[in-house]
């Protein structure tokens, strides 16, 4: 856990660099193409950094690069010292840290370690035979046999990506646990040396060329319960159920991460994300993200950003349409912590994982409704207590694949094991259901290539290649270059947004939260109070997130005569009755001082 203190714009402070720093997630695949094989890659990163950093971005977080069959996008290490070949070389990683560092920005890459690529050769030594010296580096049992003598899984735990979470190997006949995809092996942390080659190979090693820390993919699933028992029955339609409760928060979990800390973490002092899933209770999240207990800096929880999907497992593409009256409550649940608290809290509304925003939580029918939406949701995030975290293409709108993209144009893994899956049921009515929830919910809507500009594959690839992904079909209207100088477009808000962020950050990163009129459904706001300063400054965040005008909250009550607008997403400052008038999908914020 860094505890260095020090930011771009102000020099060294009292807290540590991370805490107030804006997070920028990359996902290389899809953000920059240098060599017309429509794959991203680093030295296309590396073309951007000023892009980046003009933004006000303080630390890029890099998606896998690793060596992979890329079965998961990268989530399927086969070598973590090698960098997967369309992505550039470890060379490349090391001028994209000089260059970045050389502008004030930091780089933290993705570990992923609860499992690796079944071609990893720690995977090819543990499957070899039984007394390999690698062979409890993964999770073998034995199979089961049902009344009639049929070979059956250890466990009937349904896997992330469909199916059961065991796949029979037939050289050694038995079975190995996967959570995600049979390509994705489980590592068992309860092996020490499985751990230590974990913190020497993947983590120290890239520690060592000058990374600034990680992003920890699944960090909350490396311990197993190890009686290995049949979840109970919810899906009496399948043999396969949901059993998080068997991985997830598992009864060493906080001894593997506070291992991991004070080995590698700690002495580079570098900086940790965890994402932290199946995990709703802050008093839960608490012990990951507290100082005094020194595992990780902080986590992404997921129970706002997961809002319309089903349940995590089985009908998790089925779409649920919710209140905004949810989306504050859920705001406020994760609002748990400010500048005096021991802990410490994420802000983050898109990511890999998940669908855009702006179609999400804004309004993206109409070319103007997309414009408005999208500032206002930048607003939303601006001004939450905790670490900011963007992902590429949130700062210009970027939308969901169009509704008339058929399922052919999706790639993940998830999406397709679902869709498969529903298609195999044969039921018309659960493949239509799916379908839609794809369409709004699939990760694959963030993964389509940047817009860079309205040139062929919208800047992404040069004219005459073929990305890999296909480009968006609106990508002449929402792109980066047609919005650069437009003080009106989406992209110059964020810029001034982050700003806003940076200067009160006594408000915005560390001050309280406290949520009014809890019920309304299209006025969303908050008074914000300087808590760790301990002075009266306070602001007032009001949101109109609907498509009609609304009146806001009483600005002058809480701030008193003196209430100045410092941020408005339009044109126009009326009061009425000390009430700003909020036009559709207008976001204001008033301080005191």
């Amino acid at each position: 856990m860094g505890s260095i203190s020090w930011d771009r714009q102000n020099g060294f402070t009292n807290e540590p660099y991370w805490k107030d720093a804006t997070f920028y997630q990359v996902y290389p695949a899809s953000f920059k193409d240098s060599n017309g094989d429509g794959w991203g890659d680093l030295p296309g990163l590396i073309s951007e950094l000023d892009y980046l950093s003009d933004l006000g971005v303080d630390v890029i977080w890099v998606s896998p690069i690793f060596d992979s069959p890329q079965k998961d996008m990268g989530y399927d290490v086969r070598d973590y010292q090698k960098i997967y070949a369309p992505y550039g070389s470890i060379e490349d990683v090391d001028v994209l840290l000089r260059e970045s560092h050389n502008r004030g920005m930091k780089v933290i890459l993705d570990l992923v370690v609860n499992h690796t690529s079944q071609e990893h050769e720690w995977f090819q030594e543990s499957r070899s035979s039984k007394d390999n010296p690698k062979r409890d580096w993964y999770i073998w049992k034995p199979p089961r046999y049902d009344a009639d003598g049929t070979r059956i899984p250890p466990t009937n735990w349904r896997s992330y990506f469909a199916g059961p979470t065991w796949t029979f190997d037939e050289h050694t006949q038995e079975y190995y646990l996967h959570l995600y995809a049979s390509d994705q092996p489980d590592l068992n942390w309860e092996n020490a040396a499985c751990r230590k080659a974990i913190y020497d190979n993947t983590m120290r090693f890239w520690l060592d060329r000058g990374v600034d820390g990680f992003r920890i993919d699944t960090v909350n699933k490396y311990s197993k319960r190890q009686d290995f028992v049949d979840a109970p029955v919810t899906d009496p339609n399948s043999p396969h159920q949901s059993a998080p409760e068997m991985w997830c928060n598992g009864p060493r979990i906080h001894e593997f991460i506070h291992e991991m800390n004070r080995e590698v973490l700690a002495p580079y002092e570098a900086v940790s994300v965890g994402e932290l899933s199946n995990t709703p209770d802050p008093r839960q999240v608490r012990p990951y993200v507290s100082a005094q207990a020194q595992e990780l800096d902080m986590v992404f929880e997921f129970s706002l950003i997961r809002l319309g999907t089903g349940n995590i497992l089985g009908p998790k593409y089925i779409y649920q349409p919710f209140p905004l009256s949810k989306m504050k409550t859920l705001t406020q649940k994760w609002q748990f912590v400010d500048g005096t608290d021991d802990a410490w809290t994420t802000v983050f509304v898109e990511n890999h994982d998940n669908a855009r925003a702006v179609c999400r939580f804004g309004d993206s029918s109409t070319p103007e409704l997309w414009n408005k939406s999208a500032k206002t949701i930048a607003l939303w995030q601006v001004t939450l207590t905790g670490t900011l975290f963007l992902y590429q293409g949130q700062e210009i709108g970027m939308t969901n694949m169009p509704s008339s993209w058929g399922i052919e144009e999706y790639k993940d893994v998830e999406s397709t094991g679902f869709y498969e899956e529903a298609v195999q049921s044969g039921d018309p009515e659960l493949i239509k259901k799916t379908l839609h929830g794809l369409g709004h919910l699939a990760r694959d809507h963030s993964r389509i290539p940047f817009q860079w500009d309205a040139s062929p594959n919208a800047g992404f690839a040069r004219e005459g290649a073929t990305p890999w992904m296909r480009v968006h079909d609106e990508y002449k209207s929402i792109n980066v270059a047609r919005q650069r100088d437009d003080p009106d477009s989406i992209l110059s808000f964020y810029k001034k947004a982050l700003t806003l962020r940076k200067e009160h950050r006594d408000l915005f990163v560390f001050g309280s939260f406290t949520l009014l009129d809890p019920e309304d459904e299209s006025v969303f706001s908050y008074v914000k109070r300087d808590i760790k300063g301990h002075t009266d400054k306070m602001a007032v965040v009001t949101l109109n997130m609907s498509g009609k005008q609304q009146m806001g909250t009483d600005v002058t009550s809480i701030l008193g005569d003196g209430a100045r607008l410092v941020v408005s997403t339009q044109e126009g400052s009326k009061l009425v009755d000390g009430r700003p008038v909020l036009k559709p999908w207008e976001g204001r914020v008033y301080v005191n001082h």
